[in-house]
Parts: structure tokens; C-alpha cells; sequence
């Protein structure tokens, strides 16, 4: 008679699948809270404890540690050595294994949690079972995925010795014990108070495949941190799959209405960077203004919003092709107005960073490991250098030009009036030409640079991008500071009688 062993803590699933190995003439094995479960259904089971002939003990830390477990799950079939010695000790196989892991992520997790609880949902006998069991899938097929159990109860039903999905089963168990694992060594870590431990270990599942990456000629998949975090929380409305560079530039928009919070805002991406961002009174005002900066680049966007979309916005955004849009809502309105296009991907839900998160980059050979740049972009800490003090309208200005710039790949270089980007300079290789290329786009669809304010990522490193920004018409500006010729700029900026301040605060995105 064949034999399962089952032990989990996600019981969904559970009852059909053991009543149909019962039904197929399986002796059921199991622990704890698994095999009152199945008794309470009228599933027989026999407990692990008559198998090994030693009591569960320590609260349940010692159960299946023991070799008539682990001795009937490693044995070889097809070496008659191997099966003579657990025949000798009076050991029987163990066919299959059905186990998921304590909750340790979810405990960990809990607001309140103390270490002892967190601690005591680290499993032990689960992980080496699995290990055990998948070692030996040549003989012993695993289950760690409720979601596989239909397949392994259609491949034992139909007396297929399915090989390939033993194999398959046996890769997901090391997967899952590896993320297990890792999910342990990060706590410790955070323990510790280590936001950067000697080894660290990402365990990220995958979300979904994409049909191809950057470009066609490369595949690609979508992994998330956690199921149903950042844009994994994403609930797609209408439209196509989602692919590689939309994935990018959406994190691109997620970005630049980050600062801005609950305020309605607006921001239409471009190969990750904004070519329009704006603030308003509510959805439709923003996108208008954030449009109205570069309507050009604005065609095959991502557009993001901080507010619920209605039907308004929903038909002034439906005019123009658009890739993607996302928001926290849409009026039912605006579903069906947006759904009329069917290629359009729509997009709703919050996609915020888990507490904690670090940003990784890629490259060769390895990753370079950050702390997140902070989500909150305020003026608390500006310092007014120029002897002209800002004016109430400009220090908005300066604020939102300030936050606006964060989101734009350095060098950057904003200009804004009135809560809206009218000109951004993105990924130039020197300031001055950022300056030239924000001004450029502002003056190529008819706005007027006069009394503008300008955003800088990082400091002047001379006075010509300064000379450049006055001779447009600029008022105000907000930069880091921190050059050697801070005292050359400043003096640059007191001659053409602007106000600039320091916020000695570097937002660099490269």
C-alpha cells in the first residue's frame, strides 16, 4: 500500500485531495492540527507517532525528526542496499509528501509581534521533509502548492509514473524552502537593525511571464517581492497584457505623483522620466496642465493620477493614444469610456513600497544595493542663499518644481509655474545643456519661461546654467548647493535679482 504524509498549515484544498488518495487506496500519515482535520472529516489517518514509536515533544518542535520518517523519504528504490536497511529497522517507504510551511512571513509581519512568537514559526521538520522528499523525486513525489494538487491526484489516478512532474514539484520545494529561509535570514537581519547583511538573499516569485523585454529579441518575466505588493496590487481593468517597458514606466509615473500624496495630480510618462507632470483641482484639471508641457511626447504615454478618474478626464484622456493608464479609481463611466479603446491597459489600485524596501540596479555580476530615496520631498529644511527672499507664489513654485524634479533622470533640469511643469530637461550629460533642453521644450509649445521657477537634482557646478535660467526669464530657484563655486553661483543669481534656495538634499536618478 502506498503511503502520503501530510503536515500543513494552509489546509485549503486539504479534505479533496485526501479523500481522493484514500479513495485510491493510500495510507495517509499525519501531525498535529492536519490529522485532527482529517479525523474530523471521517478521513482516516494514522498519526507519525505510531510510525516513529516516540511522542511529539518540546511543544511540537520534535515530530517527524526522526529516521523512520526520513528513512522511508530517502531511501532509493532502485538500490536493493537501500531498501534491505530500512526493511531491517522495520521502516516502510514514504511515497509522497504534502507539506506547507509555519507562516513566518505572514507572523513576522503582524503588527505587535513579538520575537518569541516570530521565532517559534521558523519550521524545521517541514524543510527537511521537503528536503528529504524532493532529494529522492526520482521515487517521492512533493506537494508544496495546494495549486498542484489536482495534478498529482489526475496523474495518480490514471497510473501515470509521471517523471517530469516529480522533477517539476521537486524544483518548487527548493524554490520555496530557499525564500523560506531567506525570508528568516532577513529578519534576523532587521533584528539586528543590518539594512545591508553580509549575504543577502532575494526571494522573489514569479507574477507573470511578458511576452518579450526592452526589445523583441529579449524574454522576459515580471517578479514581485510579495504577491500582491507594490504593482503586483495593480488590479488591471481593460486592455492588453502588460509588458516589459510598461512595467518600467509605470514605476516611472508611481514615482513622480508619489510626493504629492492625496493632492490631485497628474503625471504622463515617457520611457520612465515625465514629459508633463501637474498638479490641480481635481483629475481632468491636472491632466490639462500636465499635457499642455509637451503634448508631442505625450503620445504612446503611461498616465498616472493620485485621484479617483471620472468620466471627464476619462474622455479628454481617451483622445490621445495612450498605453497605460492608473489611478486609485474610476467611475464606472470612466471604465466604459476607457474601455472603448481595447488596447488600452487601465490600471487601478495603490502600488506602494513594502515598509523597508531597498532599490536594487543591475550590473555586471552583481546588484548595488540602496536605501529607497524618501517618499516625502518637503521644504523644512531650505536654506535661502540669494538676498531676495521668495515670495509666497514662487516658494510654491519652488516646491512643486523641487518635488517634480525627482522623478526626472539626471542631469535634470524643471521648469514650473502654477503647480504644472512647463519645461523639463532630462538625462543630459552637462546642467547647462538640461537648462537649454527644459527651456527649449517650453518655449517649442508657447509657454512663456518669464517668472518661472526652476528645479536642479544636483548643484551648479557654474554660473553659466544660472546665466542661462535668468536670460529665460527665471525667478526662483531651488538646487542642493554643495559646489565649490556655490559663492560664484549665489553672486550670479543676487546680479539678474533672483531668489534661490538650498535644500541640501541631492535627488539624483540615473
Amino acid at each position: 500500500m502506498p503511503r502520503a504524509l501530510l503536515s500543513v498549515s494552509d489546509k485549503s484544498g486539504l479534505l479533496d485531495f485526501a479523500r481522493g488518495l484514500h479513495k485510491l487506496g493510500w495510507e495517509l500519515l499525519s501531525t498535529g492540527g492536519t490529522a485532527r482535520t482529517l479525523r474530523e472529516s471521517g478521513v482516516p489517518v494514522r498519526d507519525v507517532a505510531d510510525v516513529t514509536q516516540f511522542p511529539e515533544m518540546l511543544d511540537g518542535r520534535v515530530k517527524t525528526l526522526h529516521p523512520a520518517v526520513h528513512g522511508g523519504l530517502l531511501a532509493r528504490r532502485d538500490l536493493p542496499e537501500h531498501m534491505s536497511a530500512i526493511a531491517e529497522h522495520g521502516i516502510a517507504p514514504i511515497d509522497l509528501v504534502v507539506v506547507n510551511l509555519y507562516p513566518f512571513r505572514q507572523t513576522a509581519a503582524r503588527e505587535g509581534v513579538t520575537p518569541d512568537e516570530v521565532i517559534e514559526q521558523i519550521d524545521i521538520g517541514g524543510p527537511s521533509m521537503l528536503r528529504s522528499a524532493a532529494k529522492n523525486f526520482a521515487s517521492v513525489t512533493t506537494v508544496v502548492d495546494p495549486a498542484d494538487y489536482g495534478d498529482v491526484l489526475a496523474a495518480l489516478t490514471a497510473g501515470d509514473d509521471d517523471f517530469d512532474l516529480r522533477r517539476r514539484l521537486a524544483v518548487k520545494v527548493f524554490e520555496h524552502t530557499a525564500a523560506y529561509d531567506a525570508a528568516i535570514a532577513a529578519w534576523f537581519a532587521s533584528q539586528r537593525k543590518e539594512k545591508f547583511p553580509e549575504r543577502m538573499i532575494l526571494p522573489l516569485e514569479r507574477a507573470q511571464g511578458l511576452r518579450y523585454g526592452e526589445n523583441p529579441g529579449q524574454s522576459a518575466a515580471f517578479y514581485v517581492e510579495r504577491a500582491g505588493a507594490g504593482l503586483a496590487a495593480l488590479v488591471q481593468k481593460g486592455g492588453k497584457e502588460l509588458s516589459f517597458n510598461n512595467l518600467l514606466d509605470l514605476e516611472g509615473a508611481m514615482l513622480a505623483t508619489e510626493p504629492f500624496g492625496e493632492q490631485p495630480c497628474c503625471a504622463i510618462v515617457k520611457h520612465t522620466t515625465p514629459c508633463g507632470l501637474a498638479t490641480g483641482t481635481d483629475a481632468l484639471d491636472a491632466y490639462r496642465k500636465a499635457l499642455a508641457c509637451d503634448p508631442v511626447s505625450a503620445f504612446g504615454s503611461i498616465i498616472a493620477f493620485t485621484v479617483t478618474v471620472d468620466d471627464a478626464a476619462a474622455e479628454a484622456v481617451s483622445s490621445l493614444f495612450v498605453e497605460c493608464v492608473v489611478a486609485p479609481k474610476f467611475s464606472d463611466g470612466a471604465l466604459e469610456i476607457l474601455g472603448r479603446k481595447k488596447n488600452l491597459r487601465v490600471l487601478e489600485g495603490r502600488a506602494r513600497w513594502p515598509n523597508g524596501s531597498l532599490d536594487y540596479k543591475r550590473v555586471r555580476g552583481g546588484l548595488l544595493v540602496q536605501e529607497r530615496p524618501p517618499a516625502v520631498i518637503d521644504d523644512s529644511a531650505w536654506r535661502v542663499v540669494t538676498k531676495r527672499q521668495p515670495t509666497e507664489e514662487e516658494r510654491r513654485d519652488l516646491l512643486f518644481a523641487w518635488r517634480a524634479v525627482a522623478s526626472v533622470k539626471s542631469n535634470a533640469i524643471v521648469l514650473a509655474r502654477a503647480g504644472a511643469t512647463i519645461g523639463i530637461g532630462a538625462g543630459q550629460m552637462s546642467r547647462v545643456d538640461a537648462a537649454f533642453l527644459a527651456v527649449h521644450k517650453a518655449t517649442s509649445v508657447g509657454h512663456s519661461t518669464q517668472g518661472s521657477a526652476l528645479g536642479s537634482d544636483a548643484f551648479f557646478p557654474f554660473r553659466d546654467g544660472v546665466d542661462q535660467a535668468a536670460a529665460a526669464g527665471v525667478n526662483a530657484i531651488v538646487q542642493p548647493g554643495g559646489s565649490v563655486r556655490d559663492e560664484e553661483v549665489i553672486t550670479a543669481a543676487d546680479e539678474h535679482g533672483m531668489t534661490m534656495v538650498f535644500t541640501g538634499v541631492r535627488l539624483f536618478r540615473h
